[in-house]
């Protein structure tokens, strides 16, 4: 059973072209779950067909050979990039699931973070998205 989390929000950003961004509705422990977020699968052949919409800026790379892509819910796909970031999340194929998890402790009303580099916190290669761009 997956029960959604009461300790996050969504609201305007403060990071520039953020958009919306997700906050922290009370404070969140270094280590802490932030939320378990089902996702929805999209298999290579319509891949392409994604890249054509506004989806585009909200998936994440999915399978073993990332051939597939996947829209996480929740709020899984509105948390926002940053190379200081202050969670990451984890991928559970097995469980079409995706875990965010803090990396640093979040004080309440704070903008939770997450290099979009696959997870991984400490990776500033340069992104896919043309508007962010990387640390120096």
């Amino acid at each position: 059973m997956l029960l959604p989390s009461f300790k996050i929000y969504c609201a305007d950003s403060k990071i520039e072209n953020g958009g919306r961004g997700i906050f922290a509705f009370a404070n969140i422990e270094k280590g802490e779950i932030i939320e378990r977020c089902p996702i929805i699968v999209i298999n290579e052949d319509e891949v392409k067909l994604l890249e054509k919409s506004e989806l585009l800026n909200y998936y994440f790379m999915w399978g073993e050979n990332k051939e597939k892509v996947a829209i996480c819910l929740g709020f899984g796909s509105l948390y926002n990039h940053s190379y200081e970031p202050n969670a990451t999340y984890e991928k559970f194929p097995e469980d079409n699931l995706i875990k965010f998890v803090a990396i640093k402790d979040i004080e309440k009303n704070e903008e939770i973070t997450v290099n979009y580099n696959y997870g991984n916190p400490n990776d500033k290669k340069p992104l896919w998205i043309k508007s962010i761009k990387p640390a120096k």
